[in-house]
């Protein structure tokens, strides 16, 4: 990993990162096959719509980074899929950093329904668990270290 020993300059956060976040989505018809099953596939985007906005909490987003040059890129993703998430349910999607380095970054994701047919689902089973590593890189591609206060989180 040459080139990583510089930390790339950033936006500075107004508030701590977070380590841990929530997010809750409604699956869209879009996002289903003919069985109303969400698709493999439209997960994914969940897993990055809770990841970049625990990043916003503390008011630094995905874009303000990439201006500044600063890239995160999925450099491996693994998914469990345990049952099955239908359209319109509301899933909230879990999401907490769990490990990383100088220029990764580790996270950990459940993805539980929570509301089906308009009633509560209390019984906090995921349906769905995945982790991600994200590889910090510059507008080049080239890996460098993260900027220092999201590096410290880790």
């Amino acid at each position: 990993m040459k080139g990583h020993a510089r930390h790339l300059s950033a936006p500075a956060p107004q508030r701590p990162p977070a380590r841990e976040g929530a997010t809750r989505l409604r699956v869209r018809y879009c996002e289903c096959d003919p069985m109303n099953v969400a698709h493999h596939g439209a997960c994914v985007a969940w897993l990055e719509i809770a990841r970049t906005e625990m990043l916003r909490e503390c008011g630094v987003s995905y874009a303000q980074l990439e201006a500044a040059g600063v890239f995160l890129v999925v450099a491996k993703l693994e998914a469990r899929y345990r049952r099955p998430i239908l359209y319109d349910d509301m899933v909230e999607v879990r999401v907490r950093v769990s490990g990383g380095g100088r220029a990764k970054l580790v996270h950990a994701y459940e993805v539980v329904v929570v509301e089906r047919h308009g009633n509560a689902v209390d019984d906090g089973v995921p349906a769905i668990t995945a982790t991600t590593t994200l590889a910090c890189v510059d507008a080049q591609g080239r890996v460098h270290a993260l900027p220092e206060w999201l590096a410290g989180e880790v």
